[in-house]
């Protein structure tokens, strides 16, 4: 799947047939769904999943958190908009 097509999926009801449960993660959360988004990757524990998690606690306003969940994942926050993030880890995810 392409970005654009991503992108042009925020506007259905339910994310895009066989996303990964990362993609469908970043979907709710441009949906402005942060729960849905949180809940999906919340109890898994792969390097993706923290990544994912990581920028859910930073889009959330909780630093510390997310700086732990960065680490998990072996990453360092980046110095970039949240909105650039999304973009990041959605294009390395597609």
């Amino acid at each position: 799947m392409q970005f654009k097509t991503f992108l042009q999926s925020i506007s259905a009801s339910a994310p895009p047939p066989g996303s990964s449960v990362y993609l469908q993660s970043m979907w709710y959360d441009a949906k402005g769904d942060w729960h849905e988004a949180h809940s999906l990757v919340d109890h898994l524990h792969d390097l993706t999943a923290c990544r994912v998690h990581a920028y859910l606690h930073r889009k959330e306003g909780d630093i510390a958190n997310a700086d732990y969940w960065y680490r998990r994942a072996d990453k360092i926050r980046p110095s970039v908009s949240l909105q650039e993030e999304w973009e990041m880890i959605v294009k390395a995810l597609l």
